[in-house]
């Protein structure tokens, strides 16, 4: 078994990193959803925006 992760670190490694990258951006998203702000919208220019009258609630 040792042998194997030895054999394997670097995938293990790669894997671990990418699985923290889409966990941070998961939090990151729930926690835009909770403040009640847009998870689509991030351009700042709503108003000439084409998601104007979908991302935002009236």
């Amino acid at each position: 078994m040792l042998q194997w992760i030895v054999g394997n670190i670097w995938t293990i490694i790669i894997c671990a990193v990418l699985i923290g990258i889409v966990a941070v951006i998961i939090i990151s998203m729930v926690s835009k959803k909770r403040k009640g702000k847009s998870v689509i919208c991030s351009c700042g220019n709503c108003k000439s925006c084409a998601m104007n009258g979908s991302c935002h609630k009236q």
